[in-house]
């Protein structure tokens, strides 16, 4: 700079101002989300998405880049996802005028008080042709036309789920996005508006209002077309550990599951009420003289899963390192996917594995043992004979609660059983505890715990095994 003269130094700050005001005039060019943002967009394919996720953390901006790229045809090249190749119309919205205004508009749009500023959202402002106020609210936009890369244009309108149904019902739309959980009415009617282009919705949102019937559409009902992506605080990696402590800290207890894990409020009706930190915890390699036992959960339409222990026996700690869960495929998979962790290590199983196979004729835990999975002897049980549910969960809990069950971090699966995992007036929702049911057998049969050594002393009687071909991802390969 030194070396510039006083007319050079002047014409760069200009040339720098002119950079400053494109890139904010273009901010969709620059955007980089984050894994688990990118992971939303991906599943773009599906007709129904949720992104669930804490406060602050990202979701409304993925919501606004997103609507911003299907508007525009501008997809970056890294772009997996669902993508239009002509002007569409789109319909977003969230709770009130204002909370629309606020959020929605602005991250599109830009700064609504300001309309100089109007542009410097995510949709860039040489695509805006023209846009149009809603009465009665200042600052307050109604549509949106921008132009497409295909020559067309496309239509964006904001509503309000204060406006009610009807404001929602007018026109067949190609995507519907949901700012905020919408009341159940009202997100059929967005999902109508799309029936006749084969359109999609997604919804992003933090879910304050607990097990409502649009989250238990996502996370329990399942219905074909629909996914799911949560988003932690933990996943957000603009703030530093010490800020994510701080902002866990300020939240009351009962919200901060939802506020900074994005996890529906359950309240009471959590089965496990402790923090994900209090059992959460890096992965290292188990020693070779800690016995480990597998619990195995049978299934077909819902998954089939398996969850693998390794018990310190001096401390009496018990740490679940590795986990399988799998739907509709045939045992032989199943098997050779429990084999490739470690052929050796005892499976203890349910009663559903005394059942006959109606093909075959065969009991389920016979088909698995003659495909070479170590399976016990018998059916899990207590020491005492019982195998009571309400006494594994309370085991379960106990040791939760006195940190001698901890489980590896990178097991998202788990966890998100173990988010999920509640009573409705009382009475367990038996519903995704693949996981969490295959390591309550795992350690109702902890007595049953070998090492390698102690198998080999004692060899097993299992047949020999098949020739499989088949290969999975072990993600503890070489522990």
């Amino acid at each position: 700079m030194s070396d510039l003269s006083a007319a050079e130094r002047r014409e760069l700050y200009e040339l720098l101002k002119i950079r400053e005001q494109r890139a904010r005039e273009n901010t969709l060019a620059g955007y980089a989300p984050y894994p688990k943002q990118r992971e939303f967009h991906a599943k773009g394919h599906d007709r129904e998405r949720l992104f669930l996720a804490g406060n602050q953390l990202g979701k409304t901006w993925a919501g606004a880049y997103e609507v911003a790229m299907h508007l525009t045809g501008r997809y970056p090249d890294w772009w997996t996802g669902r993508r239009w190749g002509h002007g569409i119309s789109v319909m977003a919205g969230s709770e009130s005028t204002e909370l629309t205004r606020g959020g929605v508009q602005r991250l599109l749009v830009g700064r609504p008080e300001d309309e100089s500023q109007w542009g410097t959202g995510t949709i860039p402002r040489e695509c805006i042709v023209s846009t149009s106020r809603r009465q009665g609210v200042a600052n307050a936009i109604d549509s949106v036309v921008v132009k497409h890369v295909s020559g067309e244009t496309s239509v964006l309108q904001l509503k309000s789920y204060d406006q009610g149904r009807s404001k929602w019902q007018a026109d067949t739309v190609d995507l519907v996005w949901f700012d905020e959980e919408p009341p159940e009415a009202l997100y059929f009617e967005g999902l109508t508006r799309t029936n006749a282009t084969s359109g999609s919705v997604f919804v992003t949102f933090t879910p304050l209002l607990g097990m409502s019937s649009v989250v238990k559409r996502f996370l329990l009902d399942k219905p074909a077309g629909t996914s799911v992506t949560s988003m932690t605080i933990d996943d957000a990696p603009h703030y530093t550990d010490e800020q994510r402590a701080a902002i866990i800290a300020q939240y009351p207890d009962h919200e901060r599951d939802a506020r900074a894990r994005g996890i529906p409020m359950l309240g009471s009706g959590r089965v496990f009420p402790v923090s994900e930190e209090a059992i959460k915890i890096s992965p290292f390699q188990i020693p070779a003289y800690w016995p480990r036992i597998c619990g195995l959960d049978f299934g077909w339409d819902h998954p089939t899963a398996a969850a693998w222990l390794a018990w310190d026996r001096d401390t009496d700690a018990v740490y679940l390192y590795d986990a399988y869960r799998a739907k509709e495929q045939p045992v032989v998979m199943h098997a050779a996917a429990i084999r490739q962790r470690a052929d050796w290590i005892p499976v203890a199983w349910p009663h559903d594995g005394l059942q006959h196979d109606k093909g075959s004729g065969e009991q389920l835990a016979k088909q698995y043992r003659d495909q070479g999975v170590s399976m016990l002897s018998a059916r899990t049980t207590f020491e005492d004979g019982s195998n009571g549910v309400e006494a594994g969960i309370a085991m379960m809990l106990t040791r939760m609660q006195a940190k001698t069950l901890r489980v590896f971090s990178h097991l998202d699966d788990w966890f998100s059983e173990f988010r999920m995992y509640h009573r409705k007036d009382g009475r367990l929702v038996k519903l995704d505890d693949d996981l969490i049911s295959a390591t309550r057998y795992g350690l109702m049969s902890l007595r049953h715990a070998r090492t390698q050594l102690e198998t080999e002393i004692r060899p097993s009687r299992r047949a020999p095994l098949p020739v499989v071909s088949f290969n999975v991802l072990d993600p503890m390969a070489g522990y």
